[in-house]
């Protein structure tokens, strides 16, 4: 059983997502605690409705974002986790924290990385005119949206699609191949060498796309 830890800032409904796939009871990970660096994220209620502990390490009580990452460090290591992650963590971690930590943060980002790193994906792939969007769920560098890829959904962009629909769409395959994800790591499934994550008898194609999931 792999114990995990999940930071959050904000709302949590991917948070929401492994809470419902960890309670399963054949999953192979579980949730040991859920931080966040803003005290009024909702995601810290909903851990409080399914008895997870919680706790608020607010980045405004520190000097320096190396202070901060300590006393993040120093909470995971008080829920003895083992596997940390993000879901909808809006503080970028030092560098040393990332290697301290290397190859156990997953990540997702609403985007098929590479393409669209940072903010307003979503905005940005429109602007773009891309004909596809999507997902993905990677190990997290230091560098930001970088890293080994475990899985990513796509979706065809619809030309009446604005930034707002085509975002929750989006959403909802984060919602469905973030456990997945987390499921693939605590099973051991994963082996990672160099940027590429190789996943072990799996069904997905080699580069690890979903394409469609279904989003009703």
């Amino acid at each position: 059983m792999l114990d995990v830890a999940i930071l959050i800032s904000g709302h949590g409904s991917n948070l929401q997502s492994l809470i419902e796939a960890c309670a399963a009871e054949d999953f192979p990970a579980r949730i040991v605690g859920v931080i966040s660096n803003n005290p009024e994220a909702y995601g810290l209620e909903r851990a409080r409705a399914a008895n997870i502990p919680t706790s608020v390490v607010n980045h405004r009580d520190f000097d320096d974002r190396e202070a901060f990452d300590e006393a993040i460090d120093q909470q995971l290591r008080s829920f003895k986790a083992k596997f940390i992650c993000l879901a909808g963590f809006m503080r970028i971690l030092d560098s040393r924290f990332v290697t301290r930590w290397r190859d156990r943060i997953l990540n997702i980002h609403p985007s098929l990385l590479p393409a669209f790193k940072g903010l307003h994906t979503q905005e940005r792939a429109l602007e773009a005119g891309v004909r596809f969007t999507g997902c993905t769920v990677h190990i997290v560098r230091p560098e930001m949206d970088e890293g080994p890829i475990i899985l990513q959904a796509a979706l065809a962009v619809d030309p009446e699609d604005d930034a707002d629909n085509l975002s929750a769409k989006v959403l909802k395959l984060e919602h469905v191949i973030y456990p997945e994800a987390l499921k693939l790591m605590a099973q051991g499934r994963v082996s990672i060498s160099g940027n590429r994550a190789v996943i072990d008898g799996a069904r997905y194609p080699e580069q690890g796309i979903i394409s469609p999931v279904p989003t009703s």
